[in-house]
């Protein structure tokens, strides 16, 4: 543990950069925006984006390209270049390993394949939302009650909304109705705490992000009975990945800036890189190539090679890995007294 801590003369010496809560909480504009679309499309334009857009948003390449799997490889990348990280989490991570290989492995012999699905989805879910509730407990200074129920709340919420929405072509009219009346029902549950736990937030400015990540779940809710799944989806989505883009880019500034510590960032200053544009430049490219010719790629070598071809290995295989890695992997890397907490502060 020593060796990841730094001294004081060497954080005195950092830039300093910091994550703004302002920025944060500007990108739950994008609450606001998909509305007025919404508005828009129902009021004047006669229906066309919900006849137009992708019904879910794994049908439409581009979004996998933009949300989801960028940040997921930077989140990998951040963890295995910088050697002392995955020095420290190697045993988090080969547990961790071991464990999803036999869930998917062997469990998927004799488990249902819905029963995975539900339990992968709940596990996106709770971490996209445990996210952005986590960012501000801090600001928010709610009791752990408080703090716990508003959280299982939007996750059991947000869990239904998914299910209703990639399983939407599966689901019987009732079952899809049910759902509807279920995910409503914690909707208005969630709400009413949240009038309750308002008191105990002591700023308007804490306020304002405490209703933003209710607000956040309710319009995903409201959006997903109008059957307009792309905006349901794409809310929490841009939301959750632009704030983990935040926190990863101010991380590397104030890791890299004065001295590189690892080869990647040793090669974007020698070519002159800015830190600011070489893990989301990377990692975008990294999605294109990877969702757009991986799993093809891959099916052409084994079928040449081998004789037989295996087929989805990227997208379903690799990726898959990444993402359920990245679910763990956050969960502990960002917690207070981790080596990645050095080189964060914050600001208003």
């Amino acid at each position: 543990m020593a060796i990841l801590l730094i001294s004081k003369e060497t954080l005195n010496q950092l830039p300093n950069l910091s994550v703004s809560f302002s920025v944060l909480l500007g990108l739950y504009l994008i609450i606001p925006l998909c509305l007025l679309l919404y508005g828009l499309d129902t009021t004047f334009w006669h229906g066309y984006l919900h006849d137009n857009l992708p019904t879910k948003p794994t049908h439409f390449l581009l979004f996998q390209i933009l949300f989801g799997t960028p940040h997921i490889l930077a989140s990998t990348i951040l963890l295995t270049t910088n050697s002392e990280y995955f020095q420290f989490y190697k045993r988090h991570l080969a547990w961790m390993t071991l464990a999803i290989a036999i869930i998917f492995g062997l469990g998927s012999l004799f488990i249902p394949y819905r029963v995975f699905y539900v339990a992968v989805a709940g596990w996106t879910v709770f971490h996209v939302l445990k996210q952005q509730h986590g960012v501000v407990r801090g600001i928010c200074k709610l009791p752990i009650w408080a703090f716990n129920s508003l959280l299982w709340l939007s996750v059991a919420a947000g869990l239904l909304i998914y299910i209703g929405i990639f399983l939407s072509n599966s689901l019987d009219i009732e079952t899809l109705e049910q759902l509807k009346n279920a995910a409503g029902f914690l909707i208005t549950i969630l709400v009413l705490l949240g009038l309750y736990c308002q008191r105990y937030v002591p700023t308007n400015f804490a306020k304002a992000f405490f209703w933003a990540n209710i607000f956040l779940v309710v319009c995903s809710f409201y959006l997903f009975t109008q059957e307009y799944y792309f905006f349901a989806i794409l809310i929490p989505r841009l939301v959750h990945d632009a704030t983990a883009y935040i926190f990863y880019v101010t991380h590397d500034f104030n890791k890299h800036s004065i001295e590189p510590k690892n080869a990647l960032y040793r090669f974007a200053k020698k070519y002159s890189i800015s830190i600011f544009i070489l893990l989301p430049v990377l990692t975008f490219a990294l999605a294109f190539l990877l969702q757009a010719y991986g799993d093809v790629a891959i099916a052409w070598l084994t079928r040449e090679v081998f004789g037989m071809e295996i087929r989805k290995a990227i997208t379903l295989g690799l990726l898959g890995y990444f993402a359920l890695m990245h679910y763990f992997s956050e969960a502990i890397t960002w917690k207070n007294g981790s080596p990645y907490r050095e080189f964060i502060s914050f600001s208003k």
